[in-house]
Order: structure tokens, then C-alpha cells, then sequence
């Protein structure tokens, strides 16, 4: 087991009507709020309006259009209003995409340099405005974590921020939020809280503790993935979800485990970075790719735990480890994803462009089974 060290300062308030409070938390920062969402679904269901009816004695400047894979072009915009208008608290509303380009405004707000200076790590954050939430999305994580991921179009980068200043203060999660989410916005959520456990589960010190977690979470996940696209305003299910989403990407499933380099997010970002795909989406396609890529002798008893544990699947050896696989590979798909990128707007025409560029910037040579050029380069060609 190795060293660790744990810490998650963000205060959950989960379940029904958990907004009232809103007003008092807010509070404690000051009343000039940087208020920022996405589109106009927060509107559609009712939020944005009782949002603003709860703050009506606060100070509300709003920050809207924020894109899936967030873009630079929000950050920089949101840092100018937070400094223009002496904002106190910012306040997400929205999914990942909006918690995350709320935590690098939150730094840059606090920075006098170029904001991706803080985001690729040239220069450490050394301060962050508050941030508070209420999530309409169960996918990311973001709400329980201190990571962010801003894309910057002009360079096709898609890159992974965090600092401890950037976790939330408080997250706001009602699962009734999530009722109009998309079939096809709620599988890639499932599909994107999964890739995150595998990314911690997939390494090479773990212990029987960070194993049964990862595989509580994925378990939960599975057995209730039909539901929620079937049933899409099932409460106990939607709110299973949600709870499995802010678990899995808080750091608690892999504490004492040593690194992976979390290669399918490394790869995937790549491919959102070109083509702008749906993250959740572009991780279930390539998977089972990477899966099938690094399994050899030395990785076979992950994949043997992984089927027996969450397939139900008996036998042992490669049989039982290519089995997993596709029993996986067919899970993704009967949640609707298409499982090929092709289908997604991603074309030949890049491969090997996105392949240097997650060896340029990522560094998965170093990863829990290392990759190379021609690695990489197989696992997003095979994906196709």
C-alpha cells in the first residue's frame, strides 16, 4: 500500500429542496455573485428561475453559453466580469462542463497573468474565489473533486487542471434535476463515471479495500444504467447515479494505489480536442480498445476480478479476461452508445496527429502499462 493523503473539503447537501438554503450559504461570501450556466436547459426546468428568486437580495452578474468540453474563450470571459464586478462566490449551475470552467475562473480571477498559465501548471494557483454548485448532470465528478478540463480550440488542447483551492465549497445535488437529461447525455455520464473508476482500479499497487470500492461503484452503475434510460424520472435510481458519480472521481477509490496515469482520459482528450465528441461517449468507444491493448500476463488478474465480480462471468485465464471485455463492450451498447468513433464525427484523416499529441503532452510512457506512439495510434484506429 502506498503513502496517501486524502482531503475533500466539499460540503454534499443531497436530496430534495436542498436549495433552500442556498441564500445563507451564499452568504457567508459576500453578495456579488458570478452566476454561470450553459444553455438554456436550466431555464427549461425551472431552476434559473427559482435560482434567481432565492438571491433576489444579492448581487447576481451572469455567465451563460458555456460549452460541453469548456472553452478558454468562457474562462477568460468569466475572470474579466469576476474582476470588473469585485465578485465574491461564484455559482455553478449546470453539469461538469460548468463546474469546470467555474473552478479555472475562479483562479484566474485571482491571477493578474494569462489564466492557462494557471491551468497548465507554468504558474502554481495560489488563491481561487469561492465556489458553490448545483448540479443538473450526474457524470464528472466535479462537484467532489478539486479537477477541472479546459479545451483551447486554436491549439486542439484539452487539458486537466486542479488545484485544492478549486474545490467547491459547497455542491447542491437534487437528483430530480437530472430527470430531463438526454438518454444519450445520461449514458455518456455513466460511461464517463465508469472510465473513472477504471482509470484507479486499473494499476499496479491496489489493495483488497480499493478494489471492492471501485467495484461497489461500478456494480451500482451497471445494475442501474437500464433504469435510468428507461426510467428517466426514477428517483432512487437517478439518485444512486449521482451518488456513484461524486465517488468516483474524488480520489477515495484509490487511496494507498499506486498511479496509472489514467490513460483513457489521456487519448479521449485528444479526441475531443479535435473533433469536440462527447467526452463520456468517446471514453466507453475507446475501452474496450485500450482493455483489449494491455492485457498480457501481468494485467490478467484485474480482468479476471473485473468479470467474476461485475458479470457474473465464471473460468479463468484469457478466456474469462476477453469475455469481460465484450461483456462490457455490449453494456455500453445497450445503453445506446454506438461504440464506434466514426459515428461520432471523428475520421481518419487525424489519427496520427491526435496520436503525437497525447505522446507530446501526456506522457504515457510512464503509464500503468505503457504506451507508445504506435500504441496509441492502434487503440484510436481500432476504435473507428
Amino acid at each position: 500500500m502506498e503513502n496517501f493523503e486524502f482531503y475533500t473539503p466539499t460540503t454534499l447537501k443531497f436530496g430534495i429542496d436542498v436549495i433552500q438554503d442556498l441564500p445563507q450559504t451564499l452568504s457567508t461570501f459576500g453578495k456579488n455573485v458570478l452566476l454561470t450556466y450553459g444553455g438554456g436547459s436550466i431555464k427549461k426546468i425551472g431552476l434559473y428561475d427559482q435560482v434567481q428568486n432565492l438571491l433576489k437580495d444579492f448581487n447576481i452578474v451572469e455567465l451563460s453559453g458555456i460549452e460541453p468540453n469548456p472553452k478558454y474563450e468562457s474562462v477568460l470571459e468569466g475572470a474579466r466580469l469576476c474582476k470588473e464586478h469585485k465578485i465574491d462566490v461564484i455559482l455553478a449551475v449546470g453539469g461538469g462542463s460548468v463546474l469546470d470552467c467555474s473552478k479555472a475562473i475562479a483562479a484566474g480571477a485571482c491571477y493578474d497573468g494569462e489564466p492557462w498559465d494557471l491551468i497548465t501548471g507554468e504558474v502554481e494557483t495560489k488563491a481561487a474565489l469561492p465556489i458553490v454548485d448545483i448540479l443538473t448532470l450526474a457524470a464528472t465528478g466535479s462537484e467532489f473533486d478539486a479537477g477541472a478540463v479546459i479545451s483551447r480550440t486554436q491549439t486542439n488542447d484539452k487539458v486537466g487542471y486542479g488545484s485544492d483551492y478549486v474545490f467547491p465549497r459547497v455542491s447542491y445535488l437534487d437528483p430530480r434535476y437530472t430527470f430531463t437529461v438526454s438518454k444519450y447525455q445520461t449514458a455518456a455520464g455513466i460511461c464517463d463515471a465508469m472510465s473513472h473508476v477504471f482509470e484507479q482500479y486499473f494499476c499496479g499497487v491496489h489493495t483488497t479495500l480499493t478494489d471492492h470500492l471501485c467495484l461497489a461503484v461500478l456494480k451500482s452503475l451497471v445494475a442501474l444504467g437500464p433504469t435510468v434510460i428507461a426510467e428517466p424520472e426514477n428517483y432512487e435510481a437517478r439518485a444512486e447515479m449521482m451518488a456513484d458519480c461524486s465517488l468516483a472521481c474524488n480520489g477515495i477509490l484509490s487511496i494507498g494505489n499506486s498511479a496509472s496515469g489514467w490513460p483513457l482520459h489521456a487519448i479521449e482528450h485528444a479526441l475531443s480536442g479535435h473533433y469536440d465528441i462527447t467526452h463520456g461517449i468517446g471514453l466507453a468507444i475507446i475501452t474496450p480498445h485500450w482493455m483489449r491493448k494491455v492485457l498480457s500476463a501481468e494485467t490478467l488478474n484485474r480482468f479476471e476480478l473485473l468479470g467474476r465480480e461485475l458479470f457474473h462471468l465464471d473460468g479463468e485465464g484469457m478466456d474469462l479476461a476477453n469475455r469481460t471485455i465484450e461483456a462490457l463492450a455490449n453494456f455500453y451498447a445497450s445503453l445506446g452508445v454506438s461504440m464506434h468513433l466514426a459515428k461520432e464525427g471523428v475520421d481518419d484523416k487525424r489519427l496520427g496527429e491526435m496520436a503525437k499529441h497525447v505522446v507530446d503532452n501526456e506522457g504515457l510512457d510512464q503509464a500503468y502499462v505503457p504506451l507508445n506512439y504506435d500504441a496509441i495510434l492502434e487503440i484510436i484506429t481500432n476504435s473507428l
